[in-house]
């Protein structure tokens, strides 16, 4: 088995190393900040996270997020259980006139959630309590250490070396220190060379705030918790212990809704909108509006020239490629990642650097790849659509991507079958591709979606908009 050396210590990280143990192998954890993780009933209040910018942030963990955990590490769904986290379901809670009833397979739906710090810290308990794993907290990377090449030409890292000057040797190094990864750089210094980097602002910003009822419970749900209200969108997201977080969304580029930063403007914005107003009923956990701006999509390959960058080193989830977090896909595409390594180390080994790495191309192109486009080119054209909002215009969007997504939308609030489409695409169960493979769905989608333009807003127009922002 392999001796392996996980950077960073977030949700994917941990992920990673914890199946790579499972699975036998030796695997060190490296994280850089020492705190060391409270009890999850203490991790809001008491654990600071300097090296994660969004730790505090809303957050909401997909289907696809709980499937693959609870069939591979089910010992942690139901430590974050016992933690608190909520178990909820789109179907199960929703009237039987929009689903139709329970069906076989609507288990899948089902997702486990909560804030991103209590999550977090059960997953370390959990890390800490895995054979074969080693967790350091307070040792930082500062470089990659390089070996005898294994592919002519290229670099191979056998190892990491810490800002202390310790060198930890290793048979493969997995990177997960997340969206702000100086991978790259650690690469450069090694002999290897740099990937291949798309990069690009996302163009969004968010502004949110959580809260807790007196009674452990969570606010009904009136509508997707995702929503779409002309030059803005809104996110309810329920979490652990009767706690949810409640986020507008708005462009960089609208400078009217900077204002959004200052809690009464926020919560006038928020109390105009109906079909969310009533999440604003609990105890505040900020006394301020929490910002998130300047969110980066980036993208990076490891293959140039058909050869792999260096060999001995791979990146996984957000270290990989990340995006804008509207949608909440960054942790299952983590996991689904992190899987993938497991996958690639048990059928191909590390022995061979150069059969690993080409292996380990094909399985990010195969698994994640798809899911990082298709998330980027919604955000795109999400983006595009405030923008035209803000012009007083109708986004007209060349090609049918646009109008299919509106249409299914639209339609998921008619059929049971159009829900849970929509459903599975947006908890990354079924790629869209998938999904709408079956014609006879596609044709339905098409047919009841087809008057989504002239859906009723639910919330303010533009003009009204600013002016509750101005007041």
């Amino acid at each position: 088995m392999a001796g392996i050396v996980v950077t960073g210590g977030g949700v994917g990280g941990l992920v990673a190393a914890m199946l790579l143990a499972e699975d036998g192998h030796d695997v060190t954890l490296l994280e850089r900040d020492g705190a060391e993780p409270p009890a999850p009933s203490e991790a809001w209040e008491d654990w600071e996270r300097r090296g994660v910018n969004q730790f505090r942030l809303l957050h909401f963990f997909q289907p696809r997020f709980r499937v693959e955990l609870e069939r591979e590490l089910p010992r942690v769904v139901k430590a974050l259980e016992s933690a608190g986290a909520l178990r909820m379901s789109p179907i199960g809670g929703a009237p039987v006139e929009l689903t139709g009833g329970v069906r076989p397979g609507d288990d899948d739906f089902e997702t486990v959630t909560g804030r991103r710090p209590v999550v977090e810290a059960v997953m370390a308990a959990a890390a800490l309590a895995t054979p074969g794993l080693t967790v350091r907290r307070g040792a930082a990377v500062g470089g990659l250490v390089a070996g005898v090449q294994a592919v002519r030409g290229v670099a191979h890292v056998t190892g990491v070396r810490t800002t202390e000057g310790e060198d930890i040797p290793a048979d493969l190094v997995v990177d997960a220190t997340g969206r702000r990864s100086p991978l790259p750089d650690w690469l450069e210094s090694a002999g290897g060379r740099r990937p291949v980097e798309e990069l690009e602002d996302s163009g969004f910003v968010y502004y949110g705030r959580h809260f807790r009822s007196p009674d452990g419970t969570t606010p009904p749900v009136l509508g997707p918790l995702a929503q779409t209200h002309g030059s803005v969108s809104t996110l309810t997201l329920p979490a652990d212990n009767g706690t949810w977080g409640v986020g507008v969304i708005t462009s960089a580029a609208d400078k009217a809704m900077r204002e959004l930063r200052h809690i009464e403007r926020w919560t006038a914005v928020v109390k105009s909108l109906p079909l969310i107003a009533h999440w604003l009923d609990g105890e505040p956990l900020e006394d301020r509006v929490v910002v998130m701006a300047k969110i980066e999509d980036r993208h990076r390959s490891f293959t140039v020239d058909g050869l792999p960058v260096a060999t001995g080193v791979v990146a996984v989830a957000d270290s990989w490629a990340c995006t804008n977090p509207s949608l909440g896909r960054g942790a299952s595409i983590g996991l689904m990642h992190s899987l993938a390594l497991r996958d690639t180390v048990r059928a191909v080994g590390v022995e061979d650097p150069a059969a690993f790495s080409a292996a380990w191309a094909q399985a990010t192109d195969t698994v994640v790849e798809p899911w990082y486009r298709a998330t980027v080119g919604f955000d795109r054209h999400r983006l595009a659509d405030i923008d035209a909002e803000i012009r007083g215009e109708r986004y007209e969007p060349e090609g049918d991507d646009w109008n299919l997504t509106q249409s299914m939308f639209f339609a998921s609030g008619q059929d049971p079958d159009c829900l849970r489409a929509l459903l599975s695409i947006f908890g990354l169960l079924r790629t869209s591709e998938g999904v709408f493979a079956d014609t006879a769905l596609l044709d339905k989608v098409l047919t009841l979606g087809a008057g989504w333009r002239d859906a009723p807003r639910f919330g303010p127009s533009r003009s009204e908009l600013l002016s509750i922002v101005a007041a």
